[in-house]
C-alpha cells in the first residue's frame, strides 16, 4: 500500500460528491489506469472486462456484458453492508479497461487475454474480471496460473467440462474447464462446482470430472444438505492454498438474472449466491470473474447490477486475501 496521497488517487468518487448518472462510467467509479500508467505498479487488484463471446455455441450477447455492468456498477457504494468492510481502504483497486479483443478471432483473441493477465501477473496484480463467454476464464487462468495450479471455486448451472462440439471444436464456453484440468491450469482436487443442473447431453462431462477427482454439487445437493454445509465443504476441498473463483451469473435462478446465454431454472436467489460468497472469506482468492451476462436478454440492467454486486462480494473476499498475505 502506498501513503495516504496514494489512497486518496485509489478511492471511488463518491455519489455524494458527483451524481452516479455523471462522469466517465468506469467499475465502481474507480480510477481508470491502464497497463501503461504511470501508476501500474501501485495497482494491487484490477478490475478488467473482456467484451467478447466468440465461445458461445447458442445466444451471444455476452460481449456487450463489461459495457453494462461498469455503468450499473455506479450503483456499488464503499462499504460492505454486513463487514463494514472498506475493500478501497484494504487495498490499491482501479478499472485497468477493457483487453482488446478480436470479434472475428478465437484463437488471436485467446492469445490476447492470456498476454493481457500474463503482464498482471508480473505486476503481481490480482485479478477481478468482468466476462463476456465463459471460454474467457482459459486465457486468464493460462496468464495467471502458468507455474503453480490453482484450486478453483466454480459457480455455474453447467460444469463446462465438455471435451468438445460440433464434431471436434475443443474451445466454446462449455469447454475451458477441461481444457484447464488438461494444461495443469486447475487441480481437480481442489476444484468444486456447485449449482449444477438442468438438462444433459449425455452426462461425459459428470463421468470426466469423477475420473480426474473434481466434486460437482448439484442444485438438488445443494437444497439438500443446505447453504452452509456445502460451503463447509467448499472450503475445506480448496484448502489454505490459491484458489481462483469463477461466477457464471446462470448460477442464479433466470427469475433474478434473466440476461444470460444459457438460463436454466431451479436456480438459488441473488441473496443465496451474495450468501455463499460472503462464505468464502478466509480463503486464499488470487483472481475471480463473473461472466455470461448478456444485456440483449435483459435491457432493464438488473442482471447487469446483479453481476457487479456479486464483483463487489468477491473484491471484499480477495482483499481479504491480500491483507492476510501481507501479513
Amino acid at each position: 500500500m502506498g501513503e495516504a496521497g496514494d489512497k486518496a488517487f485509489f478511492q471511488p468518487l463518491s455519489g455524494m460528491e458527483v451524481p452516479r448518472f455523471a462522469a466517465p462510467a468506469t467499475f465502481m467509479r474507480l480510477p481508470h489506469v491502464p497497463l501503461d500508467h504511470a501508476r501500474i505498479g501501485e495497482v494491487e487488484i484490477g478490475i478488467v472486462g473482456i467484451p467478447w463471446d466468440g465461445g458461445t455455441t447458442n445466444r451471444a450477447g455476452a460481449r456487450h456484458g463489461p459495457r453494462q455492468m461498469r455503468d450499473m456498477s455506479s450503483m456499488i457504494r464503499r462499504m460492505h453492508p454486513v463487514t463494514r468492510r472498506v475493500p478501497f481502504d484494504a487495498a490499491n483497486v482501479a478499472d485497468l479497461g477493457d483487453v482488446s479483443v478480436n470479434p472475428a478471432g478465437l484463437e488471436d483473441t485467446l492469445g490476447r487475454v492470456e498476454g493481457f493477465y500474463r503482464r498482471l501477473a508480473e505486476f503481481g496484480i490480482a485479478p477481478l474480471t468482468a466476462g463476456g463467454d465463459h471460454l474467457t476464464t482459459l486465457p486468464v487462468l493460462r496468464g495467471i496460473a502458468r507455474r503453480q495450479p490453482v484450486g478453483s471455486i466454480h459457480f455455474d448451472s453447467h460444469t463446462d467440462l465438455n471435451d468438445s462440439y460440433f464434431g471436434g471444436c475443443k474451445y466454446t464456453h462449455g469447454t475451458p474447464f477441461r481444457r484447464a484440468i488438461e494444461e495443469g491450469l486447475i487441480d481437480p482436487r481442489r476444484m468444486v462446482q456447485i449449482g449444477i443442473r438442468g438438462t444433459m447431453y449425455d452426462g461425459e462431462d459428470y463421468e470426466f470430472a469423477r475420473s480426474v477427482g473434481a466434486r460437482l454439487i448439484p442444485i438438488e445437493e445443494f437444497r439438500e444438505r443446505g447453504l452452509a454445509a456445502v460451503m463447509a465443504e467448499v472450503r475445506q476441498i480448496v484448502g489454505a492454498g490459491p484458489t481462483y473463483v469463477t461466477f457464471d451469473i446462470d448460477f442464479i435462478d433466470p427469475a433474478y438474472a434473466p440476461g444470460t446465454g444459457t438460463p436454466e431454472v431451479g436456480g438459488p436467489t441473488s441473496y443465496e449466491a451474495q450468501a455463499c460468497l460472503r462464505a468464502l472469506d478466509g480463503l486464499d482468492v488470487i483472481g475471480a470473474d463473473v461472466v455470461e451476462v448478456s444485456p440483449p436478454f435483459d435491457p432493464s440492467g438488473n442482471t447487469a447490477f446483479l453481476g457487479v454486486s456479486m464483483m463487489f462480494e468477491l473484491l471484499c473476499v480477495m482483499t481479504g486475501a491480500l491483507e492476510r498475505r501481507r501479513g
